[in-house]
């Protein structure tokens, strides 16, 4: 499985506009789990593994390749941690987290 990326055919775009691919990388399984885990602070295989309910290694290893072809993350001798461009992406979530807070509310009266 490739890895979505602007300028590059992806789910819901043929030509790869920027947002359609940012939506189809972290529309994909376990990968925003990843990146909220790894906002934290950075941590091993196993560790990491752990924190997204044991995930099987072959499907962590493909996530992080994936993280990790987009630039949002990074292995370290600490362990994976984000990037400087996957830290800006989990603070410009921010507001969408503090919507669907909103949207929950709405749905829940």
């Amino acid at each position: 499985m490739t890895t979505p990326l602007p300028n590059q055919p992806v789910r819901g775009s043929d030509s790869g506009i920027p947002i359609m691919a940012a939506f189809d990388l972290l529309g994909r399984k376990w990968n925003m789990r990843i990146l909220w885990e790894l906002n934290q602070q950075a941590l091993n295989f196993r560790n990491l593994q752990q924190r997204c309910n044991d995930m099987s290694p072959s499907v962590l290893n493909t996530r992080l390749k994936q993280l990790s072809d987009a630039k949002l993350l990074n292995s370290t001798p600490d362990g994976y941690q984000l990037t400087a461009l996957g830290k800006s992406l989990m603070e410009k979530l921010n507001p969408l987290r503090e919507w669907a807070m909103e949207w929950e509310a709405q749905i829940s009266s």
